[in-house]
Parts: structure tokens; C-alpha cells; sequence
């Protein structure tokens, strides 16, 4: 099959940053914004490291206009238009797609029958929630320990009353009611997740058909994805190479995604069917630049799921080093990549220092032959001066 479009690199840039959001004038503003966004994403990943904000918040503020971390929690916690439950590792993810995870949710419950020291307390763990609303793990007084697996989760010698907490939420019993720092507290789905969406059976019980939706979201949400070997996959049970083959040719054969070449680059590339009319604006228009902007994006953002891409595409090379050996890291622990107009032009090391509500900017590495030009450094000062209003920071400072 032929490639319905051939892009230069730059337009291949321009594509996935117009579909992320992340470049021109901003698609994603406040609350609704940070919403759609995720929606367009299917979900992004929630990490606990909290340096500079959670994974998940530095993903939003990337690209939503005016975002707030608020927005998230409420987005999660008041609203429940969103929900936390593993996709691409534990993530959050709009609520409409709970149906569409109900095989996990099964393969859970089913496993249940494989450790009774947790399924021994399981009906009076409901009763007391019920009862008493949500709980964290150090509500329950419950002696000894387990090793314990379900489809979601594993816990080596963990306390059994965190055990019984997991294995309620993997089975769809209990979700997370809200977070104080990183521990979670857990209360009845029953309570908040709409009768219409609890009890709906799942709409592809058919396993191919489930790979295909979750591969195609997969697409959707980095923008533009190869049929190669990628972290971008993660968390896709099922997926050996064979498998994926056929995947992206039945995706193919049914319009919903389309086959591009890059210039210079020997693979094939697919993005959704839906987004083709972004190109068809690039390649129509190849004298318009749009507007550029400076932000800094988040370790496990979307935009950087296959870093293979990212290097092959932008020429830059990405890896976070926070389970780096501190002798081993070329940088440091928890670096951010710098993004300006249509490239990467460097790294940042921020942390938030709460007690004195500043933000110290330790390091910035350039990439080689970004020239320092003035507007690049006034590009760069306002993207960190919005970056410590982020994280409520009332005062900024560069390291010497």
C-alpha cells in the first residue's frame, strides 16, 4: 500500500505538534481544556514524583492555557468526569472509557480465588466503607503480610490490608476517591460511577477488536506512531510482533488510520484517519509558521511515549534518569525537556522549594548549536516565570 502523504521532517514536526497542542496559538484552555485534552489523549499517565508537579500536571500546563492543578483534582475527585485506573501504567483516563475495561477488571476478580488471606476480608472491608466512606490502607488493622498479584498490580510482602484495598479497586469494587499526597483513599465505584457506564458489559469482547481500540488510541494520542517495537505500547497485553501486524493492517483496510513517509526516514508512519486534515492544512499552506511557543514537557508526556521517534524526528535524545544510578546520570535526576517553536533546544532542571514557595531553575542544558539569541532567552525566562505560577511559586531563581 502507498503512502497517502510524503512530509519533510519540518512538516512531520510541525503535524505532531499542531496535534499536541503545543504549537500556534493555544487549542487547550482552563478546565474544559485540560478535559479535552486528555480526552484527545484517551489518558495520560500518572506519576507520584512530585519535584516540579506531578507528571500528569506538567503534561496539562504544557498545553493548556490558564491550567490550574486544581482543574485536575476537581476534574477527578468532584466532577468524576475522569478516573484513575491503569492503562498505560496507572493513569487517568475519562470516564466514559470504564466500560472498556472491564476484561481487566474481570481477569481481576477471577484471580481473587488464588489468595484467601485477601479474600477472607474482602466483605468486611465493603461493610466498613460502606459504612464509614472512603479509607486509605492505615484505616484497617489488619496483622501479617501477602505477596499478592492481580491483572493490574503486584505487591511483594505488602501490608494485607493494602492488598485487600488494591485487589477491591483492580476488581472494579472500589475506586479512588481522592489522593492526599501519594497515598490514595478508596471508596465504592457504586457511589460515583454512573449506573449506565457500572454495569454496561464490554463493548469488545472480542480480543482483536480490543487491540485495535487500544492501539489506535495509542496513535491518537502521541499524533503520529510507527509499527515498530515501542514504549508507546506499554501496557497493551497481547501485542507480540505478529499480532501487531495485523493490527495496523486491519486498521488499514478499515479507513482508521493512514500510512505517511518522512523524508530521510526508511519507516512507514500512521496516524488516525481523523487527523488528515491537519496535514492536508501543513502541505497546503508550507509558507505559514506558526506561532512559536516555549514550554517545558513532562518525562512521561504523551508527545514522548516512543523516544526512538522523538530522536528520530526532532533529534533529540530523551531519558529519565530519576532510576539512573546518581554516578551514571549524564544530567540529573528530574530534567525537562525545553521545547521552542519546533525543536528542543535544551533541558531543565526545576525544583519547587514549598517552604520558601520558590522555584530554583538548577540547571539549563543547551542542545548543541542552539544559539542563546535574546529572544530565545526571553522565550525561555517567561516559560519559566508561567512554570513557577504553576506550581505556586511567588518568586524565581536561576542557580549560579
Amino acid at each position: 500500500m502507498e503512502a497517502k502523504f510524503n512530509l519533510s521532517n519540518r512538516q512531520a514536526r510541525q503535524f505532531i505538534l499542531l496535534k499536541q497542542g503545543l504549537l500556534g496559538e493555544h487549542k487547550f484552555t482552563g478546565k474544559q481544556g485540560a478535559f479535552d485534552y486528555i480526552h484527545q489523549a484517551g489518558c495520560i499517565q500518572f506519576d507520584p514524583v512530585n519535584v516540579c508537579g506531578r507528571n500528569a500536571e506538567i503534561t496539562l500546563q504544557a498545553r493548556v492555557k490558564g491550567f490550574k492543578k486544581k482543574h485536575l483534582h476537581e476534574l477527578l475527585y468532584e466532577d468524576r468526569k475522569l478516573f484513575d485506573y491503569p492503562d498505560k501504567q496507572l493513569s487517568i483516563i475519562p470516564i466514559e472509557y470504564w466500560p472498556y475495561f472491564e476484561r481487566i477488571r474481570k481477569r481481576a476478580r477471577q484471580n481473587i480465588d488464588n489468595f484467601p488471606e485477601i479474600s477472607q476480608h474482602t466483605e468486611d472491608f465493603r461493610t466498613h466503607i460502606k459504612e464509614h466512606g472512603a479509607v486509605s490502607s492505615d484505616d484497617f488493622k489488619v496483622e501479617g503480610s501477602t505477596k499478592w498479584w492481580s491483572a493490574i498490580n503486584w505487591s511483594a510482602n505488602g501490608k494485607i490490608s493494602r492488598s485487600v484495598l488494591e485487589q477491591m479497586y483492580s476488581s472494579g469494587d472500589l475506586i479512588i476517591h481522592h489522593k492526599k499526597g501519594i497515598r490514595r483513599h478508596y471508596d465504592l465505584a457504586e457511589r460515583y460511577i454512573p449506573d449506565y457506564l457500572l454495569n454496561a458489559s464490554d463493548p469488545l469482547p472480542d480480543d482483536f477488536d480490543n487491540l485495535k481500540w487500544r492501539v489506535l488510541r495509542r496513535i491518537g494520542a502521541v499524533g503520529l506512531l510507527w509499527n515498530s517495537a515501542s514504549s508507546a505500547w506499554l501496557g497493551i497485553e497481547g501485542l507480540p510482533t505478529d499480532v501487531r501486524h495485523q493490527v495496523f493492517d486491519a486498521l488499514l483496510d478499515e479507513g482508521k488510520i493512514t500510512m505517511l513517509t518522512i523524508e530521510g526516514i526508511k519507516s512507514r508512519f500512521y496516524i488516525v484517519a481523523e487527523d488528515a486534515p491537519i496535514i492536508e492544512n501543513i502541505l497546503a499552506n508550507p509558507d505559514i509558521k506558526p506561532k512559536p511557543r516555549c514550554e517545558l514537557i513532562a518525562p512521561l508526556d504523551p508527545f514522548l511515549w516512543d523516544r526512538k521517534l522523538i530522536k528520530k524526528v526532532f533529534d533529540f535524545e530523551y531519558s529519565w534518569e530519576i532510576y539512573t544510578p546518581a554516578d551514571k546520570r549524564k544530567y540529573a535526576a528530574y530534567v525537562l525537556p525545553l521545547l521552542c517553536g519546533e525543536q528542543f533546544v535544551g533541558r531543565v532542571e526545576a525544583v519547587c522549594e514549598r517552604e520558601t514557595q520558590t522555584l530554583l531553575i538548577k540547571n539549563i542544558w543547551y542542545e548543541d548549536g542552539i544559539k542563546q539569541t535574546k529572544k530565545l532567552d526571553a522565550m525561555i525566562k517567561s516559560c519559566v516565570k508561567r512554570f513557577a505560577a504553576f506550581n505556586d511559586c511567588k518568586s524565581l531563581l536561576f542557580s549560579k
